[in-house]
């Protein structure tokens, strides 16, 4: 039997990341949650300072920056709160980093994954949900993606987190772990690292800088607000099938181009950029290597458990380019990892 959801401890590994602090703060805005929230994490960004002073004063959050596969801060928090759920956000997670660093890839999402997965293992009570991406399943040229279908990993970051998908399926099968995993297509929203697309965009249009695209921009996403990512996971948690795989995706496609061009006009409209015309900064940039062409999810299987996303596209968009304007900490963290993001445009083939 699972401890009830509202009353759990819950180990939120990389809680104070992009998507693992949507979760905490999703869970924070339920009154009738009155459980734990673990927070687990490196703090590897500074962004990730930001994110954790919305957690400051609730009682319900206790933070602790450690690795997770370090044993002794696990058994610290497990001795002194007990461990009901682990949700397992932490992980590299930027596909150019995995082209020029795969090593990092299989270090973390792999062996660390394992390590956290074996000390979890010997709770018996403990339930574990695994966080994934659409990714795993490499392109799609029509149609959509079950959770049935095989795995086909295309960049080292995407066949890292399908070889972690696998060991955890493992150590279901080995050890009679409990555990469910979730696929996400792209997940935006506040506060997000700008090693991601729309992030970096909208910082290169609110510096009047040029917007670098890969190829010619038609590569297909779908689109994901990370609040309803969060609310998906939340459904897995209190309603999925134990050694059950789960999609969470919007169903809202487009390409690159088409995404940046949307997202201009809404700055646009909104004063924030004094340029009439996105076309003049558009600048096509040599492709990544090995890049995908197409996801997408079909997410019936989630939806049977009475989830559905509430944001539309420009209503995530919105909330997105509010929450950078209204928190100037945010800009301030960024301009400390000057030398990251110069390394990221790099990538991009970008000088700025």
């Amino acid at each position: 039997m699972r401890t009830t959801l509202n009353k759990a401890s819950i180990l939120v590994t990389g809680g104070a990341g992009f998507m693992g602090s949507a979760f905490v703060e999703h869970k924070l805005a339920q009154k009738d949650f009155e459980g734990k929230l673990l927070v687990l994490d490196l703090l590897v960004h500074t962004l990730c300072e930001e994110r954790l002073k919305a957690f400051n004063g609730d009682a319900r959050v206790h933070f602790y920056k450690g690795d997770i596969a370090d044993h002794s801060v696990l058994k610290e928090i497990e001795k002194k709160h007990g461990l009901d759920y682990v949700v397992h956000f932490a992980a590299e997670t930027h596909v150019d980093k995995s082209i020029h660093d795969p090593f990092i890839f299989v270090k973390t999402n792999v062996e660390k994954t394992t390590r956290l997965l074996d000390f979890v293992r010997h709770l018996s009570q403990c339930h574990f949900h695994h966080i994934s991406t659409d990714e795993v399943f490499g392109s799609i040229d029509e149609g959509s993606f079950y959770e049935t279908d095989a795995y086909a990993p295309n960049s080292p970051y995407s066949a890292s987190k399908a070889a972690s998908d696998h060991m955890v399926r493992a150590f279901g099968k080995t050890y009679g772990l409990s555990y469910t995993t979730s696929h996400a297509c792209n997940n935006f929203g506040p506060l997000q690292y700008p090693e991601k697309l729309l992030p970096l965009m909208t910082m290169h249009i609110l510096q009047g800088k040029p917007l670098p695209i890969y190829g010619n921009g038609k590569q297909t996403r779908e689109w994901l607000y990370v609040e309803d990512h969060s609310s998906g996971i939340d459904a897995i948690l209190q309603k999925g099938v134990c050694g059950e795989s789960y999609n969470v995706g919007s169903g809202v496609e487009m390409t690159n181009l088409t995404l940046i061009k949307k997202l201009f006009k809404i700055m646009k409209k909104e004063g924030l950029t004094c340029e009439d015309q996105v076309d003049p900064l558009i600048t096509f940039v040599r492709d990544r290597p090995g890049h995908d062409f197409r996801y997408s999810l079909n997410c019936d299987k989630l939806r049977s458990l009475g989830w559905a996303p509430q944001y539309s596209l420009e209503k995530g968009l919105d909330a997105m380019l509010k929450s950078w304007l209204t928190s100037q900490g945010s800009l301030e963290s960024l301009s400390r990892d000057k030398a990251y993001i110069a390394w990221v445009e790099k990538q991009y083939g970008v000088n700025s």
